[in-house]
């Protein structure tokens, strides 16, 4: 027998075992009425409710619906209905500006885009051909209790379940598409490699736009968590919420965790969740001091996965083994902040220039509207990470550099080529290139390294200035400074890794 693997199995489990029980606890203050507590009935019920709405409006199978929103109840209601009806999620970062929303609104076809009510200024400009509403009282309204939802008529389990915009070496990002199967997969893999179960509290730290919050809202729900909702990271908040709600579990870049490490050296007595609490980093590897921290002054274990958007995203899991227990804390972070070793089901290769290789469930179907850089990605039966690396005797990844040019600060990915594109717009700027630096709070920062045309005059700031409001505030350089000449090769191509040498201490890692 076969039964299609679809999104639906989580939510639908959630309602008929757990559906009495408080599922979600909405984010109290935000531009939206909050939904408050949610029981997992509640949420099924208003998911069925949105499909009927969504029937109203004459949005069918396989259409899509984009969202972009901090996060809040809303967004995880749609991350497990939409799909589950046969349509597709389209969830933006909502850190974009306008005209990158726009583009992926455009590039995805969307037919309904469903704005947070605090962007609703900052995006008033991004079109759509169909419908658009804000996630508040507008959202409310779409709801149709009074009707039962069109079933999906033939579920699939490769069918496109969502599609993330993900940033890659081009300046325009590129839609990855993930299917019914690939979402299953990393979500029942994900619960089986952190052992979360019905009495685990999650911590939604995680913009839940980020590879569907990595998979943890269907995790979660199919195992009868309690799912807080956390609209913007804050170090302090998280303590309070981890103290007041009796949370076990988060995920997020070490960034978070940096926030959480600085808010505890002024915390009123004991970090709260000491022996309880386990989060799970990923985004960029972590200096091994920034493990030892974690677990020696918050008391929290500290598991780390790799992974990409394009592999929902896990494909390593290193978590603290039974041989890891009798070592020096020093040791013992050391080891936990290598990648790790494949998830259950994951095949990994180094190929003969160093590239990270992998197969898997969880790998992308494809690039949506994209088959040159989809026959890239999957060339030769293997999903090619763009990321260089090794692995041990014993099966553990250590990633070393980024073949692809991409900065990851704050666990957001940054084409460095989209902003030297930016940059070099200014006619003071003759040559650019940017770059990722180290940095122990955002893991690496960017930098643009300029060389300004005869003649003229720039500062810093008025760089700086020049990329706001064209691109995200987080591709916005953090660093920026002036060179008499950039390194090239014979045929003109920038030596970054010259660059970088300046920048990174001594070593064989290029990453952090």
């Amino acid at each position: 027998m076969r039964v299609p693997m679809t999104t639906r199995d989580f939510l639908d489990r959630a309602e008929l075992v757990y559906g009495d029980r408080v599922g979600v606890v909405d984010e109290p203050a935000q531009p939206a009425p909050s939904l408050g507590e949610v029981t997992y009935r509640d949420m099924a019920r208003r998911g069925r409710a949105f499909q009927a709405g969504l029937d109203a409006l004459g949005v069918g199978e396989g259409e899509r619906v984009a969202i972009v929103s901090h996060n809040s109840a809303r967004l995880l209601e749609l991350l497990l209905a939409v799909p589950s009806s046969g349509r597709v999620l389209v969830p933006i970062n909502f850190r974009l500006s306008a005209d990158e929303v726009g583009y992926i609104v455009e590039h995805s076809g969307a037919r309904v885009l469903l704005v947070d009510p605090e962007l609703e200024t900052a995006l008033k400009g991004v079109r759509i051909d169909g419908h658009r509403f804000g996630t508040g009282e507008e959202y409310e309204q779409l709801l149709r209790f009074d009707a039962e939802p069109q079933p999906w008529a033939e579920p699939d389990e490769d069918a496109t379940a969502t599609i993330n915009y993900t940033s890659g070496t081009t300046a325009r990002p590129k839609g990855v598409q993930m299917t019914h199967r690939n979402i299953w997969v990393n979500a029942v893999t994900f619960g089986m490699h952190m052992q979360v179960g019905d009495r685990d509290v999650y911590l939604h730290t995680l913009p839940m736009f980020h590879c569907n919050g990595w998979g943890m809202p269907y995790t979660t729900a199919g195992l009868g968590a309690r799912q807080v909702v956390l609209r913007k990271v804050d170090g302090a908040e998280i303590l309070r919420r981890v103290d007041r709600h009796g949370v076990t579990l988060m995920c997020g870049a070490p960034a978070v965790w940096n926030a959480v490490l600085d808010a505890a050296a002024d915390w009123d007595g004991g970090v709260p969740g000491r022996g309880r609490v386990r989060v799970v980093v990923a985004g960029a590897p972590p200096p091994s001091r920034t493990v030892a921290r974690i677990e020696s002054e918050l008391g929290w274990q500290f598991n780390q996965i790799y992974g990409l958007t394009e592999t929902a995203p896990l494909v390593t899991v290193n978590r603290p083994r039974e041989e890891f227990d009798a070592l020096e804390a020093e040791e013992r972070a050391k080891l936990l902040s290598r990648a790790g070793v494949p998830a259950l089901g994951t095949r990994l290769a180094t190929s003969d220039a160093g590239e990270v290789l992998t197969q898997s469930n969880t790998v992308l179907a494809g690039y949506w509207e994209n088959p040159e850089a989809s026959a890239t990605a999957l060339s030769d039966g293997w999903f090619h990470t763009g990321d260089g690396g090794s692995i041990d005797d014993g099966g553990y990844l250590t990633i070393k550099d980024r073949k692809k040019d991409v900065i990851i600060t704050g666990g957001e990915n940054v084409s460095s080529i989209e902003v030297e594109d930016v940059v070099f717009a200014h006619p003071a700027v003759a040559e650019v290139a940017v770059i990722g630096v180290p940095d122990e709070k955002w893991g690496e920062l960017v930098t643009a390294l300029i060389v300004v045309a005869p003649g003229q005059q720039v500062t810093a700031e008025e760089i700086v200035a020049h990329c706001r409001g064209r691109v995200a505030g987080f591709k916005i350089p953090k660093r920026v400074e002036f060179r008499d000449a950039i390194p090239r090769t014979a045929t003109g191509k920038i030596q970054k890794f010259k660059l970088r040498e300046a920048f990174w201490p001594a070593g064989d890692r290029q990453v952090n």
